[in-house]
C-alpha cells in the first residue's frame, strides 16, 4: 500500500470535492448558527438542520449578507471549498435569502448580480429620450389592451407621431425569442425613434419572459433608446434594469416618449408672448435712439440760415462785380475798335488820301527820291486805282519834311 503525504492527500480532496459540478452550484436551505464577523466585515457561520452542521464562509460586499442572524432560517446559494491549512471544508455563500423563496426568485437575484457586474445596468450607458419623436416603435402582444392603451394616450398627447407595432408574446416559454427577435427587426428597420417594451401586469411567472438574460442583452445591443414598461409599478423586471429607461406602467410609457401637445401650445404661446414683448422693447428702444441722435445732429447742424444768408450776399456781390466787369470790358472792346477803324487803311482813303506805287516792283513810295521822271506809277484811291506816269514838275528850291501820320504798315502818309 502506498504512504501519501498529508499535503497529497487534502490536494486530492480539494480537486475531487471543488470539480464536482454539484458542490459547485449549490442551494442550502438551514438555519444560522455561531454567526461571527470579523473586523474586515466577513461573516462566518454555520447551517444546520436536526441532523448536521455545514461551516460557512461569505466576504463582505455579497448579497444578502444583512440576512444573517442567529436562528434565522435562509435559503444560501454558493460552492464547497477545501481549506488546506485547516483541513476544513467551507460552504463558500454568494448569495443570501430568507428562506422559502422560490427559485425564480432566486434565480433572478443570480442573473440579476452577474448582469449587474458586467456593466448591462450602468447609469453612464444610459441614453436620454429624443424630445419629439417621429416614429415609437412598440414590443407588445397586439391582442392585449396594452397596445390599445399606448393608441389612445399617444392620440391625446401628440397625434403626429406614427406607432410602430413590433407583435411579440409577452408570456410563455416562446416569448423570449420573440421579444428579441422584434427588438432586432426594429432595429434593422431603423425608422422607429425610441422602442417601447410593455405587458400588462402579473405573477413572477407570467413576467419572467422579460428576466431572461437573452432579451437583457437584446436590449443593451439596440442601438435604439429603449422604455421598458412591464407590469404594474411594483413589478420589476431585469429589463427595466437594462432599459435606457423605465416606465410605471405601459400608459405611462406612452406619456413619457410623447410631448403633450397642450404643454407644447402653452410653451409656443409664452415664446411667442416673449417674443412680442422683446420686439416691441426693441422698437421702443430704438425709436428713443432715433430720438436721441436726432436731436444730437440738430445741436451740430451748421445754421443753414446764416449760410443760406451768406450766399444770397456772395451771388448778389458776384453779379454786381460781373456787371461791372462786363461794362469795363464793353468799354475795353469798343475802344479798341475805334483804334483799330482809325487805323483802317478803306477809312484813310476815304478822307482823301492815296498809295502810290511802283506799278513794277509795287513799293509803296514813301519819299520823291523814290520817284524818277518817265516811272510807270499806281495809285490808289478810296473808289479804285489810277494809273499815272511821274512827270517833270517844277520843284521847290527847299522841300521841308513834315511829320508823318503813318499806319504801321500800311505804307499810307500825309504831309502835314
Amino acid at each position: 500500500m502506498a504512504v501519501y503525504t498529508v499535503s497529497q492527500v487534502s490536494q486530492h480532496v480539494k480537486e475531487v470535492l471543488e470539480s464536482d459540478p454539484l458542490l459547485a452550484d449549490v442551494l442550502v436551505e438551514g438555519e444560522v448558527s455561531n454567526l461571527r464577523v470579523s473586523s474586515a466585515g466577513h461573516s462566518y457561520f454555520s447551517l444546520k438542520d436536526e441532523q448536521a452542521l455545514l461551516n460557512c464562509v461569505m466576504f463582505r460586499g455579497q448579497p444578502g449578507a444583512e440576512l444573517l442572524a442567529a436562528g434565522t432560517a435562509v435559503l444560501v446559494h454558493g460552492r464547497l471549498q477545501f481549506y488546506e491549512p485547516r483541513g476544513s471544508t467551507d460552504f463558500m455563500v454568494d448569495l443570501a435569502m430568507a428562506a422559502g423563496v422560490g427559485e425564480l426568485a432566486l434565480e433572478l437575484e443570480r442573473l440579476t448580480l452577474r448582469l449587474e457586474a458586467e456593466g448591462l445596468f450602468d447609469e453612464s450607458r444610459k441614453r436620454p429620450l429624443p424630445s419629439f419623436p417621429k416614429v415609437i416603435g412598440v414590443v407588445t402582444s397586439p391582442s392585449g389592451a396594452v397596445f390599445h392603451d399606448i393608441q389612445n394616450v399617444i392620440q391625446r398627447r401628440y397625434p403626429l407621431v406614427e406607432l410602430l407595432l413590433a407583435p411579440s408574446l409577452v408570456q410563455g416559454p416562446k416569448a423570449a425569442a420573440e421579444i428579441v427577435a422584434a427588438i432586432e427587426g426594429l432595429n434593422r428597420d431603423g425608422r422607429a425613434d425610441v422602442i417601447v417594451l410593455a405587458r400588462g401586469g402579473g405573477a413572477l411567472e407570467e413576467l419572467w419572459p422579460f428576466n431572461e438574460e437573452i432579451v437583457a442583452r437584446a436590449i443593451y445591443a439596440s442601438h435604439i433608446p429603449t422604455v421598458s414598461a412591464i407590469g404594474h409599478e411594483t413589478d420589476f423586471t431585469i429589463s427595466d434594469r437594462v432599459a435606457d429607461l423605465r416606465a410605471p406602467t405601459p400608459s405611462a410609457a406612452a406619456e413619457i416618449v410623447a410631448p403633450d401637445q397642450y404643454v407644447l401650445r402653452q410653451q409656443l404661446d409664452e415664446v411667442l408672448a416673449y417674443l412680442d414683448r422683446a420686439w416691441a422693447y426693441q422698437v421702443d428702444s430704438r425709436r428713443d435712439d432715433v430720438a436721441r441722435m436726432s436731436g444730437n445732429l440738430e445741436g451740430i447742424l451748421p445754421d443753414t440760415g446764416n449760410w443760406r444768408r451768406r450766399v444770397d450776399d456772395i451771388a448778389r456781390g458776384a453779379g454786381i462785380t460781373l456787371t461791372n466787369r462786363l461794362k469795363i470790358t464793353r468799354m475795353q472792346v469798343e475802344n479798341r475798335e475805334d483804334r483799330v477803324r482809325a487805323l483802317d487803311p478803306v477809312a484813310t482813303l476815304r478822307r482823301g488820301y492815296s498809295v502810290v506805287q511802283q506799278r513794277v516792283t509795287g513799293q509803296v513810295v514813301t519819299n520823291v527820291d523814290q520817284v524818277e521822271d518817265g516811272d510807270a506809277l499806281s495809285i490808289t484811291v478810296s473808289d479804285g486805282l489810277v494809273e499815272a506816269t511821274a512827270g517833270h514838275a517844277v520843284k521847290p528850291k527847299t522841300v521841308i519834311r513834315k511829320k508823318k501820320a503813318v499806319a504801321a504798315g500800311s505804307g499810307m502818309e500825309r504831309l502835314i
